[in-house]
């Protein structure tokens, strides 16, 4: 095969930067999550209250992983490394089970209207998505 038959398109870098962007905000998110004040939870309305007061330590690391092992995988894609398929399956499976608490646990989609579930579906529909795209990115031969 020849180089130019391996050219990376322009187009894979534009998916490999907003995937650096998209989990940068997941990582800004967990920050933003984590470093709440007890003030700052006060103010929140009660069931979200509660629903932090039982979230299990677990549940907390199982979204760190998820949002930094994104960005990893997202650098890596920069990087064109094929390691990244694999730190993006890490990130999906910390995902799931960070929405088992959320969902399975907590029940949180009974507390909240269907329109609070979107964001959740597009999350592990994007870290699906990113997945197929490293692994197709793989087998054309653009990551190594």
């Amino acid at each position: 095969m020849t180089s130019q038959e391996n050219a990376v398109p322009v187009w894979f870098w534009v998916v490999s930067g907003l995937a650096v962007v998209w989990n940068a905000l997941g990582v800004m998110a967990y920050i933003a999550d984590f470093n709440q004040s007890v003030e700052d939870i006060a103010k929140l309305p009660q069931i979200t209250q509660d629903l932090y007061a039982m979230r299990p330590d677990w549940a907390v690391w199982a979204f760190a992983v998820a949002v930094f092992a994104g960005l990893l995988g997202s650098i890596l894609l920069l990087l064109k490394r094929k390691l990244a398929s694999q730190v993006f399956l890490l990130s999906l499976v910390a995902l799931l089970v960070q929405n088992y608490f959320w969902f399975g646990m907590a029940k949180a989609h009974q507390h909240f209207p269907a329109s609070s579930q979107v964001m959740p579906a597009l999350v592990i529909v994007i870290a699906i998505f990113l997945i197929w795209f490293a692994r197709n990115s793989t087998a054309r031969g653009w990551l190594r």
